[in-house]
């Protein structure tokens, strides 16, 4: 162990390498993404070589003192395990910095990606990879990323120049600007991050990487963390851990991407391949929920050695944690690589199918599935349907979570709040929902969104929430000012109900009856397994 630990004074730190020691206290020491990082690494699955500070760094009174020193000790390792160098004129080495409880909490925290960036390192990177758009690329994500993370700037002036640039190059999407497009755009929001912070853009890379650390363990108190922390009753003074690993960018061309997967359909429990990709993106992109993701059936086609290995992965993964995983993952020219796994959220429905089949399979022991699913309740779990006949529908979304529910429409979160305090059940209607809305989504009969995917944070956390949730409705259209949206040709009012069938993804006004279904052949294989619990 004591080659594999790095100490920096009082300062504490473990390598994410390929046959590198685990952490001793597992996940309560380093979080769930880094204890699962290192087991992967140990399994000799492609994770990027990384290091993690513990939980403990987030409650530390001297961490303003000691990060530095610990920072570039990690630093070291990563330089040593990859030939590059953090900051260097040549073979410039990039990082992530990614948050990281002991418990899961998807997207309620900060990342910063692209760390390490500067007018110096932009030039190396096209040096080494030929590819001016990934660097310029890179480049005005970290601006961007870093300008509302860590600095805690607005937003809405970065957006703007993002769609100005789109308009000028005459674009559908930031996607189709070229490297010159790219490189006016970031020195436009270098500008920008002057005149609002009123400070340039730190060039250094390790100033980057200690404000990015620091904002990460900021984020464990952010509203919206303590608010998840709340609903899913975890102990406040658990803390964040940091990780720092090496960037691999699914944004360098045609044969790159970034995508979410889980092992099962985390909505009915079949044993399928089910994920969100978008080619040449970061991760964020599909996590974020602010996009469209239809990349997912293309990939098969254009990579079929890499959904090859997606799919024996998926088997290896629940080999190794012993049960169905969500993990995220880069594609880079070709070359596939793990960022995180964890136990997949999931419905009810869902766990008991899952439980059900893989002690089928032999992958788990009845007492193991058991496990699993123990604080289910069996008589409460069904799965719903419309009853017939279906109105007219007004459109058809992508089914982030089964079911079906009616409600009133609801354009924010305190909308929301205020539907449910006069007794009337809502529907949150967002053009592109946030975890930040997390407050709102937990008192929603359910969510209705205009862009992003089924594994977005917030189609994870309505999953888990067990709320109807349909994503990328098509022709949603929202006007805040006037409180209303309209779904295709129908003008509909806050208010207004809406019916949304999480089985087919039919979007329909008004409020409709439903019909329930019971998992019985489910419920009485594991009644069997209960009335021998030796097995």
């Amino acid at each position: 162990m004591a080659d594999d630990r790095a100490n920096v004074g009082m300062a504490e730190l473990y390598p994410i390498l390929r046959g590198s020691a685990l952490a001793p206290e597992g996940a309560e020491e380093v979080g769930n993404k880094a204890w699962n990082l290192m087991r992967m690494a140990r399994a000799g699955l492609p994770v990027p070589p990384a290091f993690v500070l513990p939980t403990a760094w987030c409650g530390r009174t001297d961490a303003a003192t000691k990060l530095p020193a610990a920072l570039a000790q990690g630093v070291r390792l990563l330089e040593g395990a990859t030939g590059h160098t953090f900051g260097g004129a040549r073979r410039p080495l990039l990082v992530s910095v990614r948050s990281g409880a002991a418990v899961s909490m998807p997207g309620m925290m900060e990342t910063v990606l692209d760390v390490g960036l500067n007018a110096e390192t932009v030039e190396a990177l096209i040096r080494e990879t030929g590819n001016p758009r990934l660097a310029w690329d890179s480049f005005r994500r970290l601006v961007q990323g870093y300008a509302e993370v860590v600095a805690g700037l607005p937003t809405a002036p970065f957006d703007a120049l993002v769609a100005a640039a789109v308009a000028t190059a005459q674009a559908e999407t930031e996607r189709e600007l070229d490297h010159r497009d790219l490189r006016t755009l970031t020195r436009a929001m270098l500008a920008s991050y002057r005149d609002l912070a009123g400070e340039a853009f730190p060039a250094d890379p390790s100033v980057q990487l200690l404000a990015a650390t620091q904002a990460v363990l900021r984020s464990w108190d952010a509203e919206k963390a303590v608010s998840y922390r709340r609903l899913n009753g975890i102990d406040d003074a658990a803390g964040t851990a940091v990780t720092v690993q090496t960037m691999v960018f699914g944004n360098a061309g045609g044969a790159s991407g970034a995508g979410v997967g889980f092992t099962r359909n985390p909505a009915t429990g079949a044993r399928e391949l089910y994920f969100d990709f978008q080619f040449d993106g970061q991760g964020e992109d599909v996590v974020a929920g602010r996009r469209n993701l239809t990349d997912h059936n293309r990939l098969r086609l254009a990579l079929p050695a890499v959904w090859t290995r997606l799919n024996e992965i998926c088997r290896v993964l629940e080999t190794l944690f012993g049960d169905a995983q969500d993990f995220e993952f880069t594609v880079q020219s070709g070359e596939l690589f793990l960022l995180q796994t964890r136990r997949a959220k999931r419905t009810d429905w869902a766990a008991l199918a899952i439980a059900v089949d893989m002690v089928t399979e032999g992958s788990l022991t009845p007492k193991a599935a058991l496990a699993l699913i123990a604080g289910i309740d069996l008589g409460s779990v069904v799965r719903t349907r419309f009853a017939p006949p279906a109105p007219p529908t007004l459109a058809t979304a992508l089914v982030a979570s089964l079911g079906v529910t009616s409600g009133a429409i609801a354009l924010d979160p305190a909308a929301v709040l205020r539907l449910v305090a006069a007794g009337r059940p809502a529907i949150l209607v967002r053009r592109d929902t946030v975890t930040s809305d997390i407050v709102g989504m937990a008192q929603a009969a359910g969510i209705l969104t205009g862009s992003g995917g089924r594994t977005s944070h917030a189609a994870v956390v309505a999953r888990q929430l067990g709320k109807v949730c349909l994503v990328a409705c098509p022709r949603l259209e929202i006007d805040l000012e006037r409180r209303q949206c309209r779904i295709g040709d129908t003008l509909l009012d806050e208010g207004d109900m809406l019916a949304l069938d999480g089985n087919t993804g039919a979007v329909h006004a008004g409020k409709l009856a439903v019909v329930k279904e019971r998992p019985q052949a489910a419920v009485a294989t594991i009644t069997g397994w209960r009335s021998a619990p030796s097995s």
